[in-house]
């Protein structure tokens, strides 16, 4: 048998005072809930900005107009692209750093960064920021001139063991071709002679003229030099055979399973952008990545699309900075 007990009067009171804060605090969270919907789905209401820590005419700044071309349809909203070059690509990022985290400025990362910030150039790195996507690769070759005596990359080893210092490889001095080369020298026991130069236009001209040995090279700056017959392509650092040279190896397949040599362009925003803004971005840039008109662009600049969401493109930039701060020691030299 139950009974029921009388409530006191400031029972009651109490229990009516805790049932109205209850509803106060659901309802205010339910509201908050609204509120972060409606910011989100009213985003963007303006053009969100790219900026390009590079000049105009280079790699990273033509591929950066192709997604600025094609982004519009998939965002809403235009992404101009604003030029800041300097410093070997970190000026711009500085400046991107200073900007508010409200979703409406982004800008372009590659590996540069991650050099730049082992060489202490800048004190910023890819963590400084909060990564949005990985939109395009450019797989990087071995190349050496057509008249060498290396028709493999085995030979090519073979000959480096046998003569560490000797072959004279074209990079750019602290930059990421550097960071290419040095990670070859890690993986097969190396070492090289290096030769500066400013771009990789002047090296592979350079390389053509038989003033180095070797060089890392891009379809885009080598691709005809090749099929002249003025260059040999040894190997590739992608993860598969490219369509463009399907007889050339990967450094992969010969055994190399460490030597990934790409140039991956993604886009960062500022450090504490919102999560839901940066779905957002990142949701556009996938929906991109899918279109045929914006794929075939991105091949005729000599790349490939390679879309990775923020979890996935903060792994690669995490794991590829570990690399170069283990090879940062090489850099100096």
């Amino acid at each position: 048998m139950s009974f029921f007990t009388p409530q006191h009067p400031s029972d009651i009171r109490s229990t009516r005072f805790k049932l109205a804060i209850g509803g106060l605090v659901l309802g205010t969270a339910l509201g908050a809930s609204a509120t972060a919907l409606a910011q989100s789905e009213d985003y963007p209401s303006k053009p969100v900005e790219l900026i390009v820590p590079w000049s105009p005419g280079g790699g990273s700044d033509t591929l950066m107009r192709v997604v600025s071309n094609h982004a519009e349809a998939y965002l809403g909203q235009p992404m101009p692209v604003i030029n800041m070059p300097g410093v070997s690509g970190t000026t711009g990022l500085e400046a991107l750093a200073e900007r508010d985290p409200d979703g409406y400025t982004v800008g372009q990362i590659h590996e540069g960064l991650l050099v730049a910030n082992h060489t202490q150039l800048t004190e910023l790195n890819w963590d400084d920021f909060t990564p949005v996507a990985a939109l395009t690769a450019s797989p990087q070759y071995l190349t050496v001139n057509a008249d060498s005596p290396w028709q493999t990359f085995g030979e090519f080893v073979d000959y480096a063991q046998k003569n560490p210092g000797e072959i004279r490889v074209g990079v750019t001095l602290g930059g990421i071709p550097h960071v290419h080369a040095a990670m070859m020298e890690d993986a097969a026991n190396l070492s090289f002679r290096y030769v500066g130069f400013e771009g990789t236009g002047a090296r592979i001209r350079s390389l053509v003229g038989g003033h180095i040995d070797a060089a890392i090279g891009d379809i885009a700056s080598s691709g005809e030099f090749v099929k002249n017959g003025n260059l040999r392509f040894l190997a590739v650092g992608s993860a598969e055979r490219q369509e463009e040279t399907p007889d050339v190896p990967t450094f992969k397949e010969l055994g190399y399973d460490s030597l990934s040599l790409n140039i991956v362009r993604g886009l960062i925003a500022p450090k504490g952008t919102p999560e839901d803004k940066v779905a957002v971005l990142a949701d556009a840039m996938q929906e991109l990545s899918q279109d045929e008109r914006f794929t075939q662009a991105v091949h005729n600049a000599g790349a490939k699309v390679h879309f990775e969401g923020p979890g996935a493109f903060a792994d690669y930039l995490e794991t590829t900075d570990k690399t170069i701060e283990r090879l940062s020691g090489k850099l100096a030299k």
